[in-house]
């Protein structure tokens, strides 16, 4: 019986103190405790489960924009606004980590190509307009360089190489890639900056027996290549920022699993209407084939 006292003295001390820090009267802190949870709340606490689930699934990358376009797509009737208000109260965010400098050196005594792309990233065809880049990511081996090749299209990313040395065969590489799994038709215009890399003997021999006319980045013009750029700052602050890559064979597969698995398979993408690369192009290939009636 003393005990039972002693626990009650407690939970009365308990309640006042919390009074005084909340300054509320105690009978109106005993009401806060023995009031029903609202349907509100039960409802915000069960859309939260499924923004953690949506976020986790994400490699923890999707900020509310994503979450909410996922949770559409599942048939829930939220608006952005609540998933963002929801995802902050929780401390749920994108993470994200710094910019990065700019790897390729222009050949001075190359004549660049004519800018043909001029910054028209939105392509309303296929296997037309491909912008290509190269980064690097950090092992303890030293740097491993990655050249991509994107279809503009559809922000897929067509062509992956990676290698120790920042030679032009690391970009040939990833174009041969690209042509073999898309086989595009002639006039096919192929976008990188002015990268020695780029404007090689062999790059330009190359482009020519795909029947593909290059066109390269305006001088100091930093946006005339921001697709392909926005793709490389997605995979270092999404991915391989979070990562230490002991070699650059353990690095390669982790990329290549980025890139093939989650980017051009899942990852949303805001300007397709926040589908992934891979669906997009499906699903405009779908309408392609719908009859008319």
């Amino acid at each position: 019986m003393k005990y039972r006292f002693m626990q009650e003295q407690a939970k009365e001390f308990k309640i006042e103190r919390m009074s005084q820090i909340l300054e509320v009267s105690n009978s109106g802190y005993y009401a806060y405790l023995k009031r029903k949870v609202s349907n509100r709340k039960k409802a915000n606490d069960q859309l939260l489960d499924k923004i953690k689930k949506i976020y986790q699934n994400s490699r923890q990358t999707y900020g509310s924009p994503r979450v909410h376009a996922e949770l559409k797509l599942g048939g829930e009737r939220c608006s952005r606004k609540r998933v963002a208000k929801i995802m902050k109260t929780a401390g749920i965010a994108a993470k994200m980590r710094k910019k990065f400098k700019i790897t390729t050196k222009a050949n001075v005594k190359v004549a660049p190509a004519i800018n043909l792309l001029n910054q028209a990233f939105i392509v309303s065809e296929p296997n037309r307009w491909w912008v290509s880049d190269i980064s690097y990511i950090g092992t303890k081996e030293g740097w491993l360089y990655v050249a991509v090749v994107m279809d503009l299209y559809s922000r897929l990313i067509v062509g992956l190489s990676m290698g120790d040395r920042l030679t032009d065969k690391l970009v040939i590489n990833a174009l041969t890639q690209a042509f073999v799994k898309r086989r595009p038709a002639a006039g096919l215009v192929y976008h990188s900056d002015r990268g020695s890399q780029y404007t090689s003997r062999n790059m330009q021999e190359l482009l020519s027996s795909y029947g593909m006319t290059a066109s390269h980045s305006g001088v100091g013009n930093c946006y005339d290549n921001a697709v392909v750029e926005s793709f490389f700052h997605s995979l270092k602050t999404e991915h391989s920022c979070f990562e230490q890559y002991t070699t650059r064979e353990q690095a390669k597969i982790s990329i290549f699993e980025y890139v093939e698995v989650f980017y051009n398979r899942q990852r949303r993408h805001s300007t397709l209407g926040y589908l992934s690369p891979l669906v997009f192009e499906q699903q405009q290939q779908e309408k392609v084939f719908i009859p008319s009636l």
